[in-house]
């Protein structure tokens, strides 16, 4: 009996790590696609609702990842306090260690703790380690940009910090469109240089034809009668 209630915790407390790193990898995939539908300013409304989804679940995965330690420590206590068999209390400690290693790895978790404690520079750094293990993962470059454009109103740095993204890596197609759209918008936006940004919507022509990329580049140049 004591042991089937082991073998069940153990499986209850895995499984619920692997949806707590199923949710995370989920929240970032939202998180990309919420950036994007806010650069494309296709849909504010929508985009406005997703960053409000994305803020609750951020807050709903801190609190559950607090009670999934606490579970786990609970469970490792149990274990060690009656002097289970060595070998599985042993196995056991390391599955739990392993899985809580696994999300401790995750490459954005630092830089995430930075921006809500206001340390910008300290996540500027903590995404650029990010994206030094991660180098074809766009977010990190789109975040630091997004640091530097509105807490520390460089909007020079931050382009700087998109081209030397679009120029250091062979990107795919849907990442380099989007990392030179979002260069473009600070040229224009920003920096008040209409005539740079167009020179990079023309480079997204050019460089991806007959996508929907260089169909939503020409129709922007066709709106500052660039085209």
């Amino acid at each position: 009996m004591k042991w089937g209630l082991y073998v069940v915790m153990a499986f209850a407390v895995a499984f619920a790590w692997f949806k707590f790193i199923a949710a995370e990898k989920k929240l970032e995939d939202d998180t990309r696609a919420q950036i994007e539908l806010r650069n494309s300013g296709e849909d504010d409304e929508l985009a406005a609702k997703m960053l409000k989804d994305i803020e609750g679940r951020q807050g709903e995965k801190t609190f559950t990842g607090i009670l999934l330690a606490f579970l786990t420590a609970g469970l490792v206590g149990i274990v060690f306090v009656i002097h289970v068999l060595p070998a599985i209390a042993h196995r056991f400690t390391h599955a739990v260690y392993d899985s809580a290693e696994m999300v401790e790895k995750d490459p954005m978790h630092d830089a995430r703790a930075k921006v809500a404690q206001g340390d910008w520079e300290g996540a500027i750094d903590a995404f650029r380690a990010a994206a030094t293990g991660d180098p074809l993962n766009r977010l990190p470059y789109v975040e630091i940009a997004k640091i530097q454009l509105d807490q520390l109103e460089d909007a020079p740095a931050a382009v700087e910090t998109l081209r030397r993204a679009i120029e250091g890596q062979e990107w795919q197609e849907s990442d380099a469109a989007y990392l030179m759209f979002r260069l473009a918008e600070i040229y224009a936006a920003n920096l008040e240089d209409r005539g740079s940004a167009a020179a990079i919507l023309q480079q997204v022509v050019d460089q991806f034809p007959e996508s929907r990329h260089s169909a939503n580049a020409r129709h922007k140049l066709r709106e500052w009668g660039a085209a």
